[in-house]
């Protein structure tokens, strides 16, 4: 199938696997009770989504890659991402849940302004959340009360409390993932030693010079993640930001050649990728204190 479909509605959606819009804005999808199947559909969504699969029943593309997405996990999708899946048990009926909402339904609330805090909906590939049973009973728990007071009528606290039980859900999934994190250390340790393996790698072979500065993006990408899966992986085994670590590295290889070469602070920077020499001595300036050449300055008194 190479047609896109826009998925910029709850309707849209429920209409998809024949299921009821109870609200415009939000749906709690139980897929036991499907009535229509989609074997392969590609999606651009319009919505916030999160799905917790409790079989496995359907492979997922985000972008050219699969996403890790076996029994018990959970995958979030964000407006402007696309995914493509396909339906591998050849049934209606999956058992599998989600929720669904419009960017509408919390605009103007404090999720709305905070969204951006749940960088799980960018995880790409090898990235799912994996959830034990009791996890799952709790996603669970939130959803039905979600479903409850979708069916009951709409007053003055429906759409508050409804946006209270989401934002309970995005934070369980918070707590979760960093659960995943600690109980992967080893695979993390491996990420971070690869990483800094390839940082030092980009500055020795002159990558910097030939294609800028380093950034978490680049590295993301080497090591088949996502960006804000690999920063916040990094954070929780560091305590700083990947961004902090690579401007680290940066600072450290300026430092070398301030007082081990005679070049410039001009050459210095365009070696390190900086477009612009004041660049590096803005950056430098506010991690070391003082500028390039008063390093170099001050390094000549001292010897």
């Amino acid at each position: 199938m190479d047609k896109i479909l826009e998925l910029d509605s709850i309707d849209k959606y429920n209409k998809l696997y024949g299921l009821d819009t109870l609200h415009p804005l939000v749906t709690v999808a139980n897929l036991n009770e499907a009535t229509r199947s989609v074997n392969t559909i590609r999606l651009h969504y319009g919505l916030y989504a999160i799905f917790l699969k409790l079989e496995k029943s359907c492979d997922i593309r985000y972008g050219r890659r699969p996403y890790d997405f076996q029994e018990g996990t959970i995958v979030c999708f964000a407006p402007g991402q696309s995914a493509e899946t396909v339906n591998t048990v050849g049934r209606t009926q999956t058992n599998a849940y989600g929720i669904l909402f419009h960017p509408d339904l919390i605009r103007g609330t404090q999720l709305g302004r905070n969204i951006n805090h749940y960088t799980f909906f960018s995880y790409e590939i090898n990235e799912a959340l994996h959830v034990s049973e009791d996890e799952r009973r709790t996603i669970l728990d939130c959803l039905s009360i979600i479903s409850r007071e979708l069916q009951h009528a709409v007053d003055k606290h429906s759409r508050s409390l409804i946006v209270t039980y989401i934002e309970l859900v995005l934070g369980y999934c918070m707590r979760f993932y960093e659960r995943q994190f600690a109980t992967r250390s080893h695979e993390c340790s491996d990420v971070l030693a690869r990483f800094e393996k390839m940082l030092d790698d980009y500055f020795a072979n002159g990558l910097a010079e030939s294609i800028g500065l380093p950034t978490v993006r680049y590295f993301a990408d080497k090591l088949c993640l996502s960006p804000n899966y690999f920063g916040d992986l990094f954070k929780k085994e560091t305590g700083k930001t990947a961004q902090e670590s690579i401007q680290d590295k940066i600072i450290d290889v300026a430092k070398e050649r301030i007082l081990g070469t005679t070049d410039t602070v001009s050459t210095i920077a365009y070696s390190l990728g900086f477009q612009y020499p004041q660049h590096l001595c803005r950056l430098f300036k506010r991690r070391v204190g003082c500028t390039p050449n008063e390093f170099r300055q001050q390094e000549k008194l001292d010897t």
